[in-house]
Order: structure tokens, then C-alpha cells, then sequence
């Protein structure tokens, strides 16, 4: 009977329309070529930094080690979303059947609980390159770090198991129509003919549980560092060390700006033209933004990357 309800939410129909977001866009043709074009940009450029990691000896360090796994998280986290609105477009077939919403929604909540950790793992590593160097092999050795990525891992798949068979079990009476271009939790939410208040409620508890946590690690390890900075004599050390966090902090606040923004503010600040615009932000710009803020800010990647490309020497 669960099963049933779970498949056909009480409703003759087991499918989703995915209004999207061309339906909102004067030229949906051109849209459609550029969220192509960034979706390429943002495989290519993650693909590449991964390669560059594991490939480069001098980049096999726990700091490269995270951005591979942030990496890796923005590959998947694009891929669930933007080949099913290219697609749609395509074809001119918007639907997606009830375990393939299911099924997005979970991966998309493991990946973004996922990555909310993986950030903090990325702020504490910072704090114990900056404030302890001696001891900095120790309290991040190979063990230690590949502990704490799959810790994010599970940490984020937690999200996702708690919130998806919950919110896909929910009656959805009335109209079937998503008023977002993949099925996120509060667009789907409003479809539902029952109460959901106290869910709405406990979702966002949970939401503010898995900011807070996160945010305080983040905000403890960056307030070492700023004293740690603030002692250094050095004026290379501080250049330095402002650099290495400048581009970790520039992620974080991209990320973490966009899912406040989503689930912690009243629904009396959410549109879904607002919500799709910020989804778009989150789920196709972030994941073509970081390739290029931790390659472009930094001289150990971009010398890696003319290594790699410089085959002048082949042919000499």
C-alpha cells in the first residue's frame, strides 16, 4: 500500500510536469545554447582539475585532495539536473515520472548536505595549515582526510534519506505541475492537498542544523586564522595565507548564500521565479565557478595546467 501511494500519491497519475525555466524565458532557444555551453564548461573544468590533482605530485595535498571531492560533488550535482532540462527541451517532453523525481531529489539532497560539510572539512584544513604547521602532517594525514571526505559523504546522504521518502509519500491531489525545472523539496511541497506545515517546520530545523553546524566550524577556523595572520611579521606569510583562503571563502559564500536563501528565509520572501533563478544559480553557475576560482587564484594549479598543455619539448 505504501508502495502504491508512493508511486501514484493518490492521484491516477504517477507523474511530474516540469514547468522549467524556458517557460519563463523570450528567447528559450537561445538559453537553451548557453545552459548547453556551461554545462560543458563546468564537465570540462572539473574534469580537468581532478585530472590535475591526482596527475601532479605537488598538488597530492590535503587541500587538493578536498577541491577534487568538491569537484567530483559539482560534476554529479550538474549532471542531475541540467541533461533532463536539455533533454526536455529537445523533445518537447517535460514529465518525469514519480521515482525519477524520487530519485533526484535524493541525489541532489545528498550532494548539497554533502558539500555543506565538505566545506568546513576545507575551512578546518586551512586552520591546521595556517595555525599549526609543524603539526600540520599529522592532523591531516592521508587517513585523516579521506576519513573526513567520506564522513561529508554520509553526512549528506543522511539529508537526503531523512527528507526524499517523506516528502515524496505526501497526497499531491491537485495540479501535478512543478513550478521549478527539477524537483526540489519546497517546489514540491506546495503541490500537496494535505498539511505539511509541521514537515515544513521540521525541514527547516533540519536545514538550520545542517547550516549551523557547518557555519560554526567555518567561522571558528577563519577567526584562528585571521589571528594567526594578524601575529605573522611576515608580509609574504600574510599574502600568502590571505590567499589561500580567499578562494575557499569566496566558495563558501556562493554556496551558502544561495541555501540560506532557499531554506531558511519565510515563505513570504520566495517567488518561484525568485526560486528558480536562485536554484539556477546554485545548481549550473556554482559548479562552472569553482574550476575557475581555486585554478585562476592559484599559481600551483595554473602552473600544473601549462605543464600539462606544453608539449613544445615533445618535438625538440
Amino acid at each position: 500500500m505504501e508502495d502504491t501511494t508512493w508511486m501514484a500519491n493518490h492521484s491516477g497519475r504517477s507523474e511530474f510536469i516540469l514547468v522549467g525555466i524556458f517557460s519563463q524565458s523570450k528567447h528559450p532557444t537561445l538559453l537553451c545554447v548557453v545552459i548547453f555551453v556551461v554545462f560543458l564548461m563546468a564537465l570540462s573544468g572539473n574534469t580537468i582539475l581532478i585530472l590535475l590533482i591526482y596527475s601532479n605530485v605537488r598538488l597530492h595535498t590535503p587541500m587538493y585532495f578536498f577541491i577534487s571531492q568538491l569537484s567530483l560533488m559539482d560534476m554529479t550535482y550538474i549532471s542531475i539536473t541540467v541533461p533532463k532540462v536539455l533533454v526536455d527541451r529537445v523533445t518537447g517532453v517535460n514529465t518525469i515520472s514519480a521515482p525519477g523525481c524520487g530519485m533526484q531529489m535524493f541525489l541532489y539532497l545528498t550532494l548539497a548536505g554533502s558539500e555543506c560539510f565538505l566545506l568546513a572539512a576545507m575551512a578546518y584544513d586551512r586552520y591546521a595549515a595556517i595555525c599549526h604547521p609543524l603539526r600540520y602532517p599529522v592532523l591531516m594525514n592521508h587517513r585523516v582526510c579521506v576519513l573526513l571526505a567520506c564522513g561529508c559523504w554520509l553526512l549528506g546522504s543522511v539529508d537526503g534519506f531523512m527528507l526524499t521518502p517523506v516528502t515524496m509519500t505526501f497526497p499531491f491531489c491537485g495540479s501535478r505541475e512543478i513550478c521549478h525545472f527539477f524537483c526540489e523539496v519546497p517546489a514540491l511541497l506546495k503541490l500537496s492537498c494535505s498539511d505539511t506545515s509541521l514537515y515544513e517546520t521540521l525541514m527547516y530545523l533540519c536545514c538550520v542544523l545542517m547550516l549551523l553546524i557547518p557555519v560554526t566550524i567555518i567561522s571558528g577556523s577563519y577567526g584562528f586564522i585571521l589571528l594567526t595572520i594578524h601575529r605573522m611579521n611576515s608580509a609574504e606569510g600574510r599574502r600568502k595565507a590571505f590567499a589561500t583562503c580567499s578562494s575557499h571563502m569566496t566558495v563558501v559564500t556562493l554556496f551558502y548564500g544561495a541555501a540560506m536563501y532557499n531554506y531558511m528565509l519565510p515563505n513570504s520572501y520566495h517567488t518561484p521565479e525568485k526560486d528558480m533563478v536562485v536554484s539556477v544559480f546554485y545548481t549550473i553557475l556554482t559548479p562552472v565557478l569553482n574550476p575557475l576560482i581555486y585554478s585562476l587564484r592559484n599559481k600551483d594549479v595554473m602552473g600544473a595546467l601549462k605543464k600539462m598543455f606544453n608539449v613544445g619539448p615533445v618535438f625538440q
